[in-house]
């Protein structure tokens, strides 16, 4: 049986995959459209390449939807998964190309802005992902996904497959290192309040 749209919106993500698993193609398309926004800004974070992040959300949809008939549900939550896939495959890009130059990586325009506003938020998300490139990269991990993700820090833990105390520790040791890296830039990036 296959549930319209609107309804699709309402089932978890995990119900949507066992749909999907017995041929649900409308399923796909909900569960594919809710979550390839949340996959790419997190594969985005973590390498700072459009074109990479693209690939990488795709692969890891691909592998969610191998996995959809052999799904148990009740052992994990589809997005705690899917987290740990790009993050894995991420790390994995960012092994091979360490030796990428930070200035070669470009960042997307925004049309609706004014030419100071992009100037200005491109160079704060440059300061940033230089300062992200610069963690280990589990901290680095562990903070895209607490503050830029906004998962909390048990989902990160399984994620990750540390103790909620590791993930503590690693989010707040690469938030003193951000702050100290971009400390000295706050008025060049237009910070200038307390």
């Amino acid at each position: 049986m296959t549930l319209p749209y609107d309804q699709q919106q309402d089932i978890p993500d995990e119900a949507l995959l066992v749909l999907y698993a017995n041929g649900d193609a409308a399923a796909a398309r909900a569960l594919t459209l809710r979550l390839t926004p949340r996959v790419f800004a997190h594969a985005f974070r973590m390498l700072g390449d459009r074109a990479e992040a693209e690939d990488v959300a795709q692969e890891a949809l691909i592998r969610l939807w191998k996995i959809a008939p052999d799904w148990r549900q009740g052992e994990a939550k589809v997005t705690t998964w899917l987290y740990r896939v790009v993050s894995n495959l991420a790390t994995d890009r960012l092994r091979r190309t360490r030796n990428v130059a930070l200035d070669a990586i470009a960042e997307p325009e925004d049309d609706a802005k004014s030419a100071s506003e992009t100037m200005q938020d491109r160079a704060r998300q440059d300061a940033l992902q230089a300062a992200l490139a610069k963690l280990p990269d589990r901290q680095r991990e562990a903070v895209v996904l607490r503050h830029i993700d906004g998962l909390g820090n048990p989902e990160i833990a399984e994620i990750m497959d540390i103790s909620v105390e590791a993930v503590e520790s690693l989010t707040a040791r690469g938030k003193r290192a951000l702050a100290k890296d971009l400390a000295a830039q706050r008025a060049a990036l237009g910070y200038t309040d307390g």
